[in-house]
Formats: structure tokens, C-alpha cells, sequence
């Protein structure tokens, strides 16, 4: 198969012919159909991740079709259309058994510690409790988001930051993931504002349901019930906790590669909540499903361009200028 394959950090990739992943017991194949290009792949690529081992094929939000089926692997046929979480939950831990496959220690993730989706195949392991069935009317270029930034901004702002009609919401980075996170706050109810340095991302952030939008250094006094940093950035963080509300909650999605200083001391006197939030789980994708089928949720609206495989290691290297406005997928 053709893959995009990195072999030296922080320099080009290239698209090679590699073998295909072969089908082991309880595991799937997947054709696949359209991946995203997402700035933790950047990370990856810049040697940021310690479990990728060189050479390595990025990719890890994804939607496909089954290619084949390994032994143990029942309800499902080679042809089905499916997308999966990021994270790839064994399914029979203490903290799968309880719910929390997003937690999961024994997780594999495509594109991190082993090879992924920026490829004309990937394997899915734990395929049983892994795989989500896709709606018949849903583009692959819609579901290929749903398995990580628009995935982990619906549980991050209704799961866990529990965000309710009327609060106040600020967004710190709107990339992917910051605009699925405005789409899904607005659509609760809340009044969000938006945070961005790229105009036109703060654009498809008013499109998207922001009532405001800003620039950081245009925040004074403002307050809110809930901060939320989707970029990773110790700077944006420092800022989105000043702006908290006494007893407000600031929602932590975006990865941080050299982590980050907190006040604890005011955390403490302010009673404020810090909330990390790292995917969700298959079993949870349906309620969102049901949403974008009504209409609720348009994850499509967050696509701006689509490009091929061989165009995808230059848009990869390009992440370190900044991120371009929207979302963008890889048709293989």
C-alpha cells in the first residue's frame, strides 16, 4: 500500500509503497476512505510522542470501510462503513469495565504507537469495543473528525465540563478542535467566546455559533463559567485562568509537549475546577451521532479543504507556521 512515512523527525515525509497491516485475532483492517490531518500528528512528527519508533506512518482520527476481519471479531462484515476513537481501549480493564475506555492503560492509538491512517490502510485492534457503524447518508470526509477533534470536544463540553444553557464559554484556539468545541457549546445554549491570533479562524468561529470573537490581547475583564484551551499553549492557560469566574471550570483538551505552571494557590482560594479531557469512547458516540443526524450538530461546516496522500507531507511540515483555518482531510 501507499503511506505517508516519516523516517527522521522534524524533516519531510515521503509517500512510499509499504507492506499492508496484517489482520490479527480481534482486530480489523480498514480501507481508508478519509483521515484528518491533526496537529497532534505535528507533535508526532516533531518527536514530541515518546512511544512513536521510527520509521512511522502518522494518522490516528479516521473513517473507512472493513477490509478484513481477524478471528474473534463478531456483528461485523468486510464492506462496512465504520470510524473509530483515537484511542483503541483493550476493553477488559478496571477502567473499561467501568465506562472509561478513554483511560484505558493498556490503549493503542493509530498514528502513535503503532503505524496509521495517513495510508491506504490501517489496522484496528480491539475492534469489537473500538468500532462505531456509521450512518449510510455520512460523507467519510464528516465521520474522518468524529474520531478525534470533534469527538473530544463533544464529551470535553458535555461530558465533562458539563457546559450549561446560558454560561459564559471562552475558546482559546480555533483550530479543529476549538471550533468543534464553539459548535457544541453554542448548540447547548451557552454564550461563547471565541479566541484567536487568525482572523479568518475566528470567522468560521462566528459561523460556527461564537457570539464573540477576539484576539487574546483584546481580553481585559472579562469573566466566564468555563475556559478552554484547545491548542496547548502555557501562555493561553495562564490566560484563560485569569478569566475564570470564582468557581469556574477551565477545560484542558490541547496537548501540552513541555507541560505547564499553576497558580494551585489560586486555584484553591477561587475554588476553580481544572478538567482534563482526552477522547470518547465508542460507546459514547451515538448520542452525538443522533445530534449531527437531526441537524444539531454540522461537523461538515468545519471542512475547508480536502487534498490527496501525496499532498499530505507538505501540509504536515506546514503545521509549524501555524494552523490553517478549518479543518482539513486526506482522501487516500
Amino acid at each position: 500500500m501507499r503511506a505517508v512515512v516519516v523516517t527522521k523527525y522534524g524533516e519531510l515525509p515521503e509517500v512510499r509503497s509499504v507492506p499492508e497491516p496484517a489482520v490479527a485475532e480481534g482486530s480489523v483492517v480498514l480501507k481508508v476512505e478519509a483521515t484528518g490531518l491533526c496537529r497532534s500528528d505535528w507533535h508526532g512528527w516533531m518527536g514530541h510522542d515518546p512511544d512513536i519508533v521510527l520509521p512511522h506512518v502518522p494518522g490516528h482520527e479516521l473513517a473507512g470501510t472493513i477490509a478484513a476481519l481477524g478471528a474473534g471479531v463478531s456483528g461485523w462484515s468486510v464492506g462496512d462503513r465504520v470510524t473509530t476513537p483515537f484511542i483503541c481501549a483493550c476493553g477488559r480493564c478496571e477502567q473499561c469495565l467501568s465506562g472509561n475506555h478513554q483511560v484505558c492503560p493498556n490503549q493503542l492509538q493509530p498514528g502513535f504507537n503503532y503505524w496509521g491512517s495517513y495510508a491506504e490502510y490501517v489496522a484496528i485492534p480491539y475492534a469489537q469495543v473500538n468500532l462505531v457503524r456509521l450512518p449510510d447518508d455520512m460523507p467519510f470526509t464528516t465521520a474522518a473528525g468524529l474520531g478525534c477533534r470533534f469527538a473530544t470536544s463533544f464529551r470535553a463540553i458535555h461530558h465533562v465540563g458539563r457546559v450549561r444553557e446560558g454560561e459564559q464559554v471562552a475558546i482559546f484556539g480555533c483550530g479543529g478542535v476549538g471550533l468543534s468545541a464553539v459548535m457544541i457549546a453554542a448548540a447547548l445554549g451557552a454564550e461563547v467566546t471565541a479566541i484567536d491570533t487568525n482572523p479568518a479562524a475566528l470567522h468560521l468561529a462566528h459561523q460556527q455559533g461564537a457570539t464573540h470573537t477576539a484576539t487574546p490581547e483584546a481580553l481585559t475583564t472579562e469573566r466566564f463559567h468555563v475556559t478552554v484551551d484547545a491548542l496547548g499553549s502555557n501562555e493561553l492557560i495562564q490566560q484563560a485562568l485569569e478569566h475564570l469566574a470564582p468557581r469556574g471550570r477551565h477545560l484542558q483538551i490541547g496537548l501540552l509537549p513541555t507541560g505547564v505552571q499553576l497558580d494551585v494557590g489560586r486555584l484553591i482560594s477561587q475554588e476553580l475546577q481544572w478538567l482534563g479531557s482526552h477522547g470518547m469512547p465508542a460507546h459514547a458516540y451515538p448520542e452525538m451521532l443522533t445530534l449531527v443526524a437531526a441537524g444539531n450538530l454540522t461537523p461538515a461546516n468545519l471542512i475547508t479543504r480536502t487534498i490527496t496522500l501525496d499532498e499530505t507531507p507538505t501540509a504536515l511540515t506546514a503545521l509549524t507556521n501555524g494552523t490553517p483555518a478549518g479543518v482539513t482531510v486526506i482522501v487516500p
